[in-house]
């Protein structure tokens, strides 16, 4: 099992939490999706995601911009 931090550009809303959250659950090897909102339109939000295999930055990339946002930065 795996934590990977996401820093997420363009989330303003609960919407935006549910498109992301929904979009990166659907990922092989992720188990569960949290999401802290940042508040302001210049900050980016966290993004935690916890896996049970291999994730690889391409996928969690594909899924945050098909929800329709950026990908600013993935540590491990």
């Amino acid at each position: 099992m795996a934590n990977i931090n996401l820093e997420v550009k363009g989330m303003t809303c609960g919407h935006c939490v549910m498109s992301v959250t929904e979009e990166l659950s659907e990922i092989s090897g992720v188990d569960t999706v949290s999401v802290d909102l940042a508040t302001g339109e210049d900050q980016n939000s966290n993004v935690s995601v916890t896996t049970s295999g291999e994730v690889t930055d391409d996928a969690l990339n594909d899924a945050i911009a098909e929800a329709g946002f950026e990908l600013v930065s993935v540590s491990r």
